[in-house]
């Protein structure tokens, strides 16, 4: 099952839906034209039912096969939503939103998506039922998360769920996948710091909440050098760091930081817990100060399942030829929550040289079309065979 000559047919298509959607990012859960967009084209494409609001802004689709005897449900799930930050590709399809661009390439993962869709609808190939996920706030929100406790699995009877994600740096239309962890947990931190303010002449009169928390963003690295293991896999970023004063003359009496924390195990992600607050406090009570630790644990491990990978890596190599095996991220993706749910697996596909996601310069490839949506198409027909 090389790509499929329909997805060649359907390319330009394809493409013209994403650079759309590209056009038109949106943010979070305020996918409303999107997923608008979404809705409007599975009910196109003649699926047996199409259900909006799961989740707030998600959509659902559900293809029956020509065949249902096997009662095999697979879900595939794509997310919807863009990222704040203000596109510098220069394409002509740029965003047209400002402070908003698709610059992780969900508006890929989307249109790919429906591409498989078309294609599931118009051939229906397969006995069971292929259930279409659009999700939204991938980035950050947890819309997998508010999906799944709308009750998106036992709504539509998935079994089995499979996610995909674009990947530059690996050659365009290839995959790669590993079993077991995969994206770390990402939880967010936040810390006040409070102190003394007063005059910039006269520091003996304050306590610098400035030095506190500069000493406080210092030694929290220690708890990835010194307290966790090193082998382990553990990053602390402090990527926020704002005083309650802008003035040159005024020591400020707060300051508030922010960051996140990535882990691959639950081990790390307690310690992580456990020593942020001791290591804040500690410092801050050194120099005569306050901290206050706001610590969310936000998105769980990516654990892809052992069974479902390796069919996946199978349908990969059907599409391509190879599959490699893929590093571990310690970005976060809560397609997480889905695979807390059900059995499945998350794949990457190759995006070729482009800018890394999350970048202001980088733009999906188009030219990884044809495999993303004949992987889609794959899962469903290898997973759920007609006899």
């Amino acid at each position: 099952m090389p790509v499929k000559n329909r997805f060649a047919e359907l390319h330009a298509d394809i493409t013209a839906w994403r650079r759309d959607l590209h056009q038109h990012p949106e943010i979070l859960f305020e996918t409303h034209r999107t997923s608008a967009t979404v809705a409007e084209k599975l009910r196109a494409f003649g699926c047996d039912d199409v259900v909006e609001g799961i989740g707030r802004t998600g959509v659902v689709g559900v293809i029956k096969g020509r065949e249902t005897g096997s009662g095999k449900v697979i879900g595939l799930r794509a997310d919807m939503d863009a990222l704040p930050i203000h596109e510098e590709t220069g394409v002509e399809y740029a965003s047209k939103t400002p402070d908003a661009m698709h610059a992780c390439g969900h508006d890929g993962h989307t249109a790919m998506l429906l591409g498989a869709a078309q294609y599931l609808a118009e051939t229906r190939n397969f006995d069971g039922t292929a259930v279409v996920i659009f999700q939204p706030a991938e980035e950050g929100g947890g819309g997998g998360r508010e999906m799944c406790d709308d009750g998106l699995m036992d709504r539509f009877g998935i079994q089995e769920v499979y996610g995909m994600h674009n990947w530059p740096g690996m050659p365009t239309g290839t995959f790669g996948i590993r079993s077991g962890p995969f994206f770390a947990a990402a939880d967010l931190l936040q810390i006040e710091v409070e102190g003394l303010g007063g005059h910039a002449a006269k520091p003996h009169e304050t306590i610098d909440t400035t030095v506190v928390a500069a000493q406080i963003v210092t030694a929290l690295q220690t708890i990835v050098s010194r307290n966790a293991d090193p082998i382990g896999n553990i990053v602390v970023s402090i990527t926020s760091f704002e005083t309650s004063s802008k003035a040159f003359n005024v020591i400020p009496q707060k300051v508030h930081l922010k960051g996140t924390v990535r882990t691959l195990s639950n081990d790390l992600r307690d310690l992580a817990e456990k020593r942020i607050p001791e290591v804040c406090e500690g410092i801050a009570g050194a120099f005569g100060a306050t901290a206050k630790v706001d610590y969310k644990r936000n998105y769980p491990v990516m654990i892809n399942h052992d069974t479902q990978t390796e069919f996946a890596a199978d349908v990969a190599r059907a599409v391509s030829g190879d599959c490699a095996d893929a590093p571990l991220v310690m970005g976060g993706e809560d397609f997480a929550f889905l695979l807390e749910e059900r059995p499945g697996a998350y794949i990457l596909v190759g995006n070729g040289d482009s800018a890394m996601v999350h970048h202001p310069k980088y733009n999906f490839n188009d030219e990884a079309i044809p495999a993303g949506c004949s992987w889609w198409a794959g899962i469903v027909e290898q997973g759920m065979p007609v006899a």
